[in-house]
């Protein structure tokens, strides 16, 4: 039985890690632009020169598995055609192309490993006093302009927001969060993003677009080109294919390494069960919280309800930052080893 895995992300990788552990007679092929793992959740850490993001996938796949290093152009009846001519056949597929980084001109997006790397040299050429300016006030953009402030210190940071900065979190945790991006010296304003402003370097931290293979292979996709799902997450136009990670039109959902995970796992387990020739199971899946950093030496634990609504417990300081730094290790060893469990959907 051949499985073409596209994406190599935590919710293509678990995916694959997890079918060959589940339906060890399958033939799994993943397919990916890089030979390299990204860890999204550190990318900020990439551009300040504080940390690495990547993992190669040789180290991250079961030995099994065959990495195929290429791009997707397009995915039709059985097979996937590569953009140099190379056509993978399959007999199911999991869909795991995730997000599509596009920045206006201008300015450099923040959640794509190329991207980043410009970002991360363009920040080291910059003089004393030169501005950064971060456009985006929700996680990704509080974790970059905290991280660029702290790791460059001669250099002047604003984070600039249409929204309230760390609108996603409860009030408390959202006043710590301004008071410690305050003391690192970040300048927060409000407003719209228009154009270069003489700002050294502007930084796009809101990332809401999707890859565009789904829709341009002819998958049924939402108004943002994500792949439509049924209840056991495949696709509603072909059936052998699930879809998974922030390419899946999967209700409630938010873009997040918590979301991909669990995702990932249970789509793989769906094919398992297919495959044995049992009925596939009901995704459903609950929040626990969501955790930002705010520099190597801070960071902020929001608890949430399984609805993702943020409750009122909250805490902040040295502990918060060595869990920040536990889930974000958890969650990249959850991908290699494919072991992970998480909470239903609240009924």
């Amino acid at each position: 039985m051949k499985v073409v895995v596209i994406g190599a992300g935590y919710a293509g990788t678990i995916a694959a890690n997890r079918l060959m552990k589940k339906a060890g007679g399958a033939d799994v092929t993943v397919v990916n632009p890089r030979g390299e793992f990204v860890e999204r959740v550190r990318l900020h850490e990439y551009i300040a020169g504080s940390g690495s993001a990547t993992t190669p996938l040789a180290d991250m796949l079961n030995p099994a598995i065959r990495l195929v290093v290429g791009s997707v152009e397009t995915i039709g009846d059985g097979s996937v055609t590569l953009a140099d001519g190379t056509v993978l056949p399959f007999d199911h597929l999991v869909y795991a192309a995730g997000g599509a980084i596009t920045a206006p001109a201008g300015t450099v997006a923040v959640g794509g490993f190329e991207s980043a790397g410009r970002a991360r040299t363009a920040l080291a050429a910059l003089p004393d006093g030169a501005l950064v300016t971060v456009v985006g006030g929700g996680l990704t953009g509080i974790e970059t302009a905290a991280e660029i402030a702290e790791s460059w210190p001669a250099l002047r940071v604003r984070l600039l927001s249409e929204g309230e900065i760390g609108a996603s979190l409860g009030v408390g945790a959202r006043r710590r969060v301004h008071r410690e991006l305050e003391r690192l010296g970040v300048q927060l304003r409000r407003g719209r993003y228009e154009e270069p402003d003489g700002a050294g370097l502007v930084l796009w931290a809101i990332a809401t677009q999707v890859s565009d293979l789904a829709a341009r292979s002819g998958l049924a996709v939402d108004d943002s080109g994500r792949v439509l799902v049924d209840e056991f997450l495949r696709s509603v136009s072909d059936p052998r294919i699930v879809a998974v990670g922030d390419g899946a039109a999967v209700p409630d959902a938010r873009l997040s390494c918590q979301t991909a995970l669990p995702q990932g796992a249970h789509g793989a387990d769906n094919l398992a069960r297919i495959i044995a020739g049992a009925e596939p199971k009901r995704f459903s899946m609950g929040y626990t919280g969501q955790n930002v950093s705010i520099g190597r030496r801070s960071a902020v634990i929001q608890t949430a309800r399984r609805d993702d609504t943020p409750t009122r417990i909250w805490f902040g300081g040295r502990p918060a930052a060595f869990v920040k730094e536990q889930v974000c290790t958890m969650a990249r060893g959850a991908a290699r080893t494919a072991n992970y469990a998480w909470l239903p959907a609240p009924k």
